[in-house]
């Protein structure tokens, strides 16, 4: 069972990477350039800020999960507060496609399908790295 869910974390690792693809065309198909000019420059700099917070972790989640995939299904205490904030980071990010406005946006059946492919990624990501917060390590 260790050894699956390794590989699942090892998976999700270069899943989550898949993400920051979607990620880098948010600020090109919402037009942020024009957008953000309607904002003071602290509000801009704030949007640039907490967006490069959330690249960022989505980055570390990556590598840690692809470098120590088999530690973080191991269990230990460390390993599971890592796995439970992962899974919470996601949960949250899987609950805001239930508020965010995005239908305007989503023009193509490409962004369509992207969207909804996103939404499937968060499920799983939720669901994974919960069901390894969940596994005690042998002592």
């Amino acid at each position: 069972m260790r050894e699956l869910l390794s590989n699942l974390i090892f998976v999700g690792g270069i899943a989550q990477m898949s993400v920051l693809v979607a990620s880098a065309l948010v600020p090109l198909r919402l037009n942020w350039r024009s957008e953000f000019q309607k904002l003071s420059p602290l509000h801009r700099q704030m949007y640039w800020v907490y967006g490069g917070y959330v690249v960022l972790s989505i980055i570390a989640f990556s590598l840690i999960c692809l470098f120590h995939a088999g530690e973080l299904a191991a269990g230990s205490g460390l390993a599971r507060a890592f796995c439970l904030y992962v899974a919470v980071f996601w949960g949250i990010r899987l609950s805001l496609q239930a508020v965010l406005e995005v239908k305007p946006h989503l023009t193509t059946w490409w962004l369509k399908a992207g969207y909804h492919g996103l939404t499937v990624l968060f499920v799983c990501f939720t669901l994974l790295f919960g069901w390894a917060a969940c596994q005690k390590g042998t002592p």
